[in-house]
């Protein structure tokens, strides 16, 4: 590994600073009747943002803004699309890109169901991959549409896969039209191979069922692995699939507001764009305009390979500590994404502990995970490590002393 020109080690005191990750409230709204032992440093390792300072080409770049002081209406830069088709070329060897087929989102959700609504009516049935992301799961429920699983398996290497003949026959049972998929995948961590996006696009043909992928992960991949787009599995892909990116979870900005659609068939974009403008509120935010054109250039680039190799470092430390000292919990470890989902069926059979139970000896220490339940991961905990190695350390000497090996 090369000397980090960025800082990924510093700990920064979020206390008192807008950060969900520490408060405690959120955690009780789970219902775990759930208490942190006085005293006890609180470790956030539960809701998907890090703990990293932003790139300081995004601190440069909204500053910058900040010091003209008149924030009225304002156009859409070319900057902006621009930043995005170079991004795109560059990160995910997107051909083809242009202004036209990019559309401002609010976020990937809101643009989840904008082409939902233009592809289904409500009440019909989506399908979705489970272990699921509980932002599917609530946004789908709460505009009317039933989830259908499919679940992913873990193949003899330990892999999560897709089961083809098991989505097959729930297109085919559920006269199923449209299907959300993550990819990279969270909480499992897949970063999907080509081969296994063309079966799984070959089988949406078939079946006329349009995908919404939504790739907000797709810039935190492992070294050694690529992230391949949806749309470039096949021309059908290209022409029926609306893609959702942005820098947020990136480049921490999720508080910033703002993601993209790429949509390359014009008669789906013209409708998924006239969808996203009924409410009137999906509209860009001048700061958040330029932290993308920040973000998006080479010195974005070169903190986010950085960012990859200190969370790459993170996840050998985390899976080696789990084998080596936590018998009974399997994980598989992540291609992408910063987020482990822990199997911990083995060890709460053997030691007669609820996965509640063992998710509130945590907490207790002060290590605020996350229950993989909502998640449909029935004995799960999902752990976010994008946080300096120090807190990682600390985090599983505290879950080895005090709650697996107690």
């Amino acid at each position: 590994m090369h000397k980090m020109r960025y800082d990924f080690t510093s700990i920064i005191d979020r206390q008192g600073m807008d950060a969900t990750a520490l408060e405690l409230d959120a955690i009780k709204g789970w219902g775990l009747g759930q208490e942190v032992k006085p005293g006890a440093e609180l470790i956030p390792m539960w809701v998907a943002d890090m703990n990293f300072a932003a790139c300081p080409a995004i601190v440069n770049a909204m500053s910058r803004r900040v010091q003209h002081p008149l924030y009225g209406y304002f156009p859409i830069r070319g900057e902006y699309y621009d930043a995005i088709i170079g991004w795109q070329t560059a990160r995910n060897r997107v051909t083809g890109l242009a202004k036209e087929c990019i559309g401002y989102e609010n976020g990937v959700l809101g643009g989840v169901i904008s082409a939902l609504n233009v592809l289904c009516s409500k009440g019909d049935k989506v399908l979705v991959h489970s272990p699921t992301y509980i932002g599917f799961t609530s946004s789908l429920s709460n505009n009317g549409y039933r989830i259908v699983h499919s679940p992913l398996y873990r193949d003899g290497q330990g892999v999560w896969r897709m089961d083809l003949a098991d989505m097959e026959q729930k297109i085919i049972a559920n006269r199923i039209h449209a299907m959300v998929f993550c990819s990279p995948h969270n909480p499992c961590g897949r970063v999907w191979e080509r081969g296994e996006l063309e079966e799984m696009v070959r089988l949406c043909e078939k079946y006329d069922v349009k995908i919404v992928s939504d790739e907000i992960w797709s810039d935190i991949i492992r070294p050694g692995f690529r992230h391949i787009p949806t749309q470039m599995a096949s021309e059908w892909a290209r022409q029926n699939t609306v893609a959702l990116y942005a820098p947020s979870k990136t480049f921490n900005l999720a508080g910033l507001i703002g993601a993209y659609h790429i949509i390359y068939n014009p008669t789906l974009r013209d409708r998924v764009e006239k969808e996203s403008s009924l409410c009137h509120y999906n509209d860009i935010n001048v700061l958040s305009m330029h932290a993308l054109i920040g973000a998006y250039g080479p010195e974005g680039a070169e903190w986010c390979d950085e960012l990859c190799q200190t969370i790459a470092a993170n996840v050998d430390h985390a899976c080696g500590f789990i084998a080596g000292r936590f018998e009974g919990v399997s994980v598989f470890k992540p291609q992408g994404t910063y987020m482990l989902f822990l199997d911990c069926t083995e060890w709460c059979k053997k030691h007669k502990m609820s996965i509640e139970e063992l998710l509130k000896a945590g907490i207790w220490q002060g290590v605020l995970w996350q229950p993989g339940t909502m998640f449909h991961g029935p004995c799960h905990i999902r752990m976010n490590l994008a946080l300096p190695l120090s807190r990682v350390r600390e985090a599983f000497d505290r879950l080895d002393k005090f709650v697996f090996n107690a």
